[in-house]
């Protein structure tokens, strides 16, 4: 009979190989138990018909809300740039000022001043939707905006995708690579957004032919709007740019806050320099003219009908006075004619006499 050696005589890593042996043994004899011998024998069922035959879906690789771009959309740059995208597009109307070292408290200053203005004009208005909540006036960086200014003006994406082909044989290879947005790869072609390479790459050498081009240069603030509401243009005009007696500042009567030295010395930084409006460049002249329409969109829509009522009115009467000239002409050259033939009848029946 075998005798183990003292645990004094052999040396520690000795000790861990044997304890190790015996744990193996005596798994290996829990395992050989015929309680456990079906679950070893188990065999592993076959796979359906279809899946040798279609190929599993591919897994998205990136998030939905943030796809493969050209530069890193977690840089802040791509973000300022998905952001003015969007607001170009919601902002059927945008004010464009040049703004010369404006200190935050000037900043402030002007927003608490405009927004004052904008809550009188609500509560003298009746209507139940007012857009003064979402004009805001915002500092932006000058080329980030006017590179999405391109891609809002210039790309129009393709609104249908081509039809993806899946193969249905198991001898050909997998149908993954006819399915788009299966790689965050930036030159996918499936990838259409206002950051992706197709979109770069389609407004590139648009860089100076927008009209709005030439004033996107320096320091620039944009005020926007969600309508296009020329009440509250005049009101925001009557604050950031006056102009009488269109556009008179606000008295020191009734408005002490904007005489404060503050939001004087930020006002005097503002400069108008254009719009943005359906997607048409206003000047100064033109923007004034907007603010200008009296009873706001409803005044515009009525001098609309009045105009178009009297085009019609004109139409009318253009084509009645031409229809009584002709029938006036015809009748009297059927009288004449008539006339003429009772001389001639006249004639003869006094030579038969």
């Amino acid at each position: 009979m075998a005798t183990w050696p003292s645990q004094s005589s052999i040396c520690t890593r000795c000790l861990r190989r044997l304890t190790k042996a015996k744990l193996c043994q005596s798994q290996l004899l829990h395992l050989s138990h015929p309680k456990y011998a079906s679950t070893a024998a188990a065999t592993t069922p076959a796979p359906p018909i279809d899946q040798p035959i279609f190929s599993a879906p591919p897994l998205s690789r990136y998030p939905p809300t943030q796809p493969p771009s050209h530069r890193p959309p977690e840089f802040r740059k791509s973000q300022l740039h998905r952001q003015y995208t969007s607001l170009l597009r919601s902002s059927p109307l945008i004010l464009l000022f040049q703004h010369n070292n404006i200190k935050a408290t000037e900043l402030i200053a002007i927003r608490r001043e405009l927004a004052i203005a904008l809550q009188k004009l609500d509560q003298d208005d009746s209507s139940p939707y007012s857009p003064s909540r979402g004009i805001k006036l915002q500092i932006i960086q000058t080329r980030i905006f006017s590179a999405a200014l391109r891609v809002v003006e210039y790309w129009n994406p393709p609104t249908s995708q081509p039809p993806i082909s899946h193969s249905e044989d198991p001898s050909t290879s997998s149908s993954v690579g006819g399915i788009p947005n299966t790689t965050p790869s930036p030159t996918d072609p499936a990838l259409t957004h206002a950051l992706s390479r197709r979109a770069r790459n389609a407004v590139i050498s648009k860089k100076y032919t927008h009209p709005l081009s030439p004033l996107l240069s320096g320091p620039l603030a944009v005020l926007t709007f969600p309508t296009v509401s020329p009440a509250h243009l005049k009101a925001a005009l009557s604050i950031l740019s006056p102009h009488a007696p269109e556009f008179p500042a606000p008295r020191r009567r009734t408005n002490p806050g904007y005489h404060d030295p503050v939001t004087q010395a930020g006002l005097q930084k503002l400069l108008l320099l254009g719009a943005r409006i359906e997607g048409r460049v206003f000047d100064m002249e033109e923007i004034r003219w907007v603010g200008g329409i009296e009873g706001g969109l409803e005044g515009m829509r009525g001098k609309l009908v009045g105009m178009l009522q009297g085009f019609g009115a004109g139409l009318t009467g253009a084509l009645e006075g031409a229809s009584k000239s002709l029938y006036l002409a015809v009748e009297g050259r059927r009288i004449m004619l008539e006339d003429e033939g009772k001389s001639e009848g006249d004639v003869k029946e006094g030579r038969g006499a």
